[in-house]
């Protein structure tokens, strides 16, 4: 598709490639109130490919502070999520931190301060670097101290103070500045410590064929061997990983100052099953593009009939991620009514470019034939929750089937 003139995120290499291109598309977490309808601006939403050390990565940044100064995401809303960081902070507190005396941690892109809620329960000293204003006010009014920043190597020595514990959930693959930020983590961690990092793993992404995981917000797309590279450029370490189902499938990852731990087992085989599965080559993600593109097909196809039988369709759930794919399959009002969303942030507001309006759960009544599932990566959950709409016969369809869920 083409050379593309642009330093790599990673490695600075000019060696880069186009290879998915989704079109021109709107911040997909721009949510419009009426007023705003038609006035959103557009972005090319390209991943290009590095040759040189293999990662994948947007060719064009909308600046941070256009999409993370404030927004309406909030981690607390689903059971699966909070569970997950439940589980997570008991399981490094017992494996790294039993018995010790005045544990901390620091949360970057702390959101509503669900995770380090966890953290606070098991007696750390907690502290959240969130850089929305109205969701770090939500965190700061449920008692977790945050501050109200985006993370990197100046707010690090801002804050002067070490950490036992750093923790990065599904924000890694954000950051404009991503060599600062890793250099904070550096400066910030204690010798022992460790650092937990969660990402969307382009592996499983190409698995799942879950392209709408791609949009602005999300700049890489790592695979271990592509994070791993960036890690050692900073002194620091991956030990151990395994993968989670949260978000479809994510990588959580635990990372040391360089030398300070062996490789675990399982690491070893996650570094040789990713080799095998050819996700790090370019003919990986020209296969995985042509993928999408018939997904385009048979979903416009599918949601014609629906129209065409008479059917009502409401999309279920209003993830940013749903965005990119209403957005590429050019899917508007004509084809789907409503979202429907728990989020009370985003009450009485409109998808960005599709201009689809929002309901909030329990504050309608006419239910539709079908629920077009964008939140599909928690497609046990919504199942499980709306079991009565099943018997009555509406139908769920997931436009992306993960093979693992939350």
């Amino acid at each position: 598709m083409g050379k593309m003139y642009f330093n790599c995120r990673i490695c600075d290499s000019t060696s880069l490639e186009l290879v998915i291109d989704l079109g021109e598309q709107p911040w997909c977490n721009n949510f419009l109130t009426a007023e705003q309808i038609g006035k959103e601006p557009f972005y090319p939403l390209r991943v290009v490919y590095c040759h040189d050390c293999h990662a994948a990565q947007l060719d064009f940044t909308v600046k941070k502070e256009i999409m993370f100064g404030d927004h309406t995401y909030l981690s607390g809303t689903t059971k699966s999520l909070s569970s997950h960081f439940a589980n997570l902070a008991q399981e490094v507190d017992r494996i790294f931190m039993s018995g010790k005396k005045g544990k901390s941690i620091l949360d970057i892109g702390s959101n509503d301060g669900t995770q380090l809620k966890h953290y606070q329960a098991l007696g750390y000293d907690v502290l959240g670097v969130e850089s929305s204003k109205t969701t770090a006010t939500i965190a700061q009014k449920a008692g977790i101290p945050t501050l109200n920043a985006f993370f990197n190597q100046e707010t690090m020595r801002g804050i002067g103070r070490k950490f036992d514990v750093f923790n990065a959930a599904g924000v890694f693959f954000h950051l404009e500045e991503l060599h600062s930020v890793c250099q904070g983590i550096k400066e910030g961690l204690r010798d022992d410590g460790v650092f937990i990092v969660q990402f969307l793993y382009m592996k499983t992404i190409m698995e799942n064929n879950a392209f709408d995981q791609i949009y602005h917000e999300h700049l890489l797309y790592y695979t271990l061997e592509t994070i791993e590279t960036l890690l050692r450029k900073h002194g620091l370490e991956m030990f151990d990983a395994y993968l989670a189902p949260i978000h479809g499938g994510s990588i959580i990852g635990f990372i040391s100052h360089k030398g300070n731990r062996f490789p675990s087992e399982r690491l070893l085989n996650m570094r040789a099953e990713e080799g095998k599965s050819g996700c790090n080559y370019i003919s990986a993600y020209h296969d995985f593009y042509k993928r999408i593109q018939q997904m385009k097909r048979d979903n416009l196809a599918y949601l014609h009939n629906a129209k065409q039988a008479g059917k009502i369709v409401y999309g279920f759930g209003a993830p940013v991620k749903g965005n990119t794919l209403l957005n590429y399959f050019g899917v508007g009002t004509g084809l789907i009514q409503y979202l429907v969303e728990k989020n009370t942030l985003r009450r009485s507001l409109y998808s960005p470019g599709t201009h689809i309006p929002l309901l909030i759960e329990g504050e309608f009544e006419k239910q539709p034939n079908i629920y077009y599932v964008l939140a599909w990566n928690f497609k046990n959950e919504i199942l499980a929750n709306n079991q009565d709409l099943v018997k009555k016969g509406v139908e769920f369809y997931f436009p992306v089937n993960p093979k693992i869920s939350a």
